[in-house]
């Protein structure tokens, strides 16, 4: 396995820390502290979006990578009588995924190891068994006995539930597997852009920026975009990897290791022709792997970031993600490095009149 390096470090700590929509500032923390060396000034807008600015070209074109902090997780909304913990799912979830599964309750007085359960197969009809149960029927076991006791560990509705999951490098050490990559990834992918141009002459303005609550209706990338008014930006998130069994090509494009994915379409925005066709350019000219894809159901912060101010030239750039909204993700390392080498040559070259030349191509 290749040396635990600085970069498996910060991976490890941004898909470590515990942050569900709403409930950031873990996650906000950790970046924070991995990009302050690489910014000239870091922001905080009002909902909690980590904005944190490079000035290349003062005036420049200001140029926004957006990754979103937080993850898929749930919320206590009852303690019953008895002790178990009721909950609201905060992001999708797939029932099938969910049962048995550890959780971290995140409490006024520290986490709460939870798992959830619902009731045993043996005492259910041959039927019912054949069908997944359904998550208002389902439930967190704390080990507490009564209402009162869950309330003495600390457990309050409100209260954040994380996936439990623990950061590991595979035996093949390209493959990481972890909790949270959904959007931890395009975190890291923001951080290590500005790492890159750190004392680096770029005709223009950088943001890397840490959005909130994308996965309840990306809105951290609404207020973000606000706060900016970019002239062009990315959303990088991740993407479907359509190299497991069972799943044709015309179902998902995407293989990981095989470079970042170019956002054609998906549910919240066309991607713009012109920014698009640039980005492809620069991947050819430098030789770094691309590949296509659509995501006709689903979205990133690009749907709304686009939609700022007169309208943004926007493209999301994705990893492709075996296994997301799960406790347990997996991406390529290589996928995460062309991505920030792409992204690094691409903002190189996005002077003025390149700009105005790609918004109204």
């Amino acid at each position: 396995m290749e040396k635990w390096d600085e970069t498996l470090k910060m991976l490890k700590d941004l898909t470590d820390a515990k942050g569900i929509a709403g409930n950031e500032r873990e996650v906000r923390e950790v970046m924070r502290g991995y990009i302050k060396d690489y910014a000239d000034d870091i922001q905080t807008d009002g909902l909690g979006s980590l904005i944190a600015k490079k000035e290349g070209e003062s005036g420049g074109p200001k140029i926004m990578i957006a990754g979103h902090l937080d993850e898929v997780g749930f919320m206590v909304t009852q303690i019953d009588d008895k002790g178990f913990i009721r909950f609201q799912p905060v992001g999708g979830w797939w029932n099938q995924v969910m049962l048995a599964q550890r959780v971290t309750i995140v409490t006024q007085k520290g986490d709460v190891t939870g798992i959830i359960g619902s009731k045993p197969p043996h005492i259910l009809p041959a039927e019912a068994r054949k069908k997944p149960v359904e998550i208002k029927d389902m439930f967190i076991d704390i080990g507490a006995s009564s209402r009162e006791e869950a309330m003495e560990f600390g457990v309050r509705p409100g209260d954040q539930i994380v996936p439990y999951f623990e950061f590991t490098v595979m035996k093949n050490d390209k493959i990481l597997l972890a909790k949270a990559w959904d959007n931890r990834i395009g975190c890291a992918i923001a951080i290590e852009v500005l790492k890159k141009l750190k004392g680096v002459n770029h005709p223009n303005v950088v943001y890397g920026v840490g959005t909130v609550q994308e996965e309840v209706g990306l809105r951290g990338a609404r207020t973000s975009a606000h706060y900016i008014e970019p002239d062009i930006a990315f959303g990088v998130d991740v993407g479907i990897a359509g190299d497991t069994p069972g799943i044709s090509e015309k179902e998902a494009m995407g293989k990981m290791g095989k470079g970042p994915q170019i956002i054609l379409y998906d549910a919240s925005m066309v991607s713009h022709k012109g920014l698009r066709d640039f980005v492809v350019g620069v991947a050819e000219e430098c030789g770094i792997p691309y590949q296509y894809d659509a995501m006709p159901g689903g979205g990133t912060d690009s749907g709304s970031i686009h939609l700022t101010g007169n309208g943004v030239p926007t493209l999301s750039i994705t990893i492709a993600t075996r296994y997301i909204h799960t406790h347990a993700a997996m991406i390529h390392r290589e996928d995460f490095e062309h991505t920030v080498q792409l992204l690094t040559e691409v903002i190189k070259r996005l002077d003025k009149k390149t700009v105005e030349n790609i918004t109204y191509n």
